[in-house]
């Protein structure tokens, strides 16, 4: 009964994805590098500065042109013409490679647990099969346990995993 209703539910979804403008990524560009350093903070054990730092620069080296880079999907993700969230893939980078790599999807806080994030994976899936890409990962953190499930009912499956211990009393 839940798979029928979750069907009923992305059906209902009206939910389009439209390219990024340079506009809205230089809107988002803030709220991402905080989120991606606050993240570091807390799975990373870097310093807030550090992180931060970090954060801005691996932006700058994975957007060099900005919302125009070659070989990455930004997306806006929109029900009507109310914007809901965004998602950010990255195409192989060569020949040889097969997979393309989600580095961030997001939705809006007001418009999360309606199916805009499955929809927003779904709908760049076929974008990606119509290029020809067979493959797309992406990295979650462990503590992410909503985005852990919906990645695995989408059909995502471990193929690494990273952990890490603190260890008491050490600097």
């Amino acid at each position: 009964m839940a798979e029928f209703d979750r069907g009923e539910r992305e059906a209902a979804v009206e939910l389009t994805l439209t390219p990024m403008t340079e506009q809205e990524l230089a809107r988002l560009r803030e709220p991402l590098e905080v989120g991606y350093a606050e993240d570091l903070v807390a799975h990373r054990g870097l310093n807030p500065q550090a992180a931060r730092e970090r954060s801005v620069e691996q932006l700058r080296e994975l957007l060099p042109a900005g919302a125009a880079t070659e070989r990455v999907l930004l997306r806006v993700a929109r029900v009507d013409d109310t914007e809901v969230g965004w998602i950010w893939v990255s195409l192989p980078a060569n020949a040889d490679s097969r997979q393309a790599w989600i580095y961030n999807i997001e939705v809006d806080p007001a418009h999360r647990g309606r199916g805009h994030a499955r929809r927003m994976i779904q709908l760049v899936e076929a974008e990606l099969a119509g290029l020809g890409v067979p493959e797309l990962g992406l990295n979650v953190f462990g503590t992410n346990t909503v985005a852990i499930g919906l990645y695995r009912s989408l059909g995502f499956e471990v193929t690494s995993q990273q952990m890490a211990k603190w260890i008491s009393g050490a600097g």
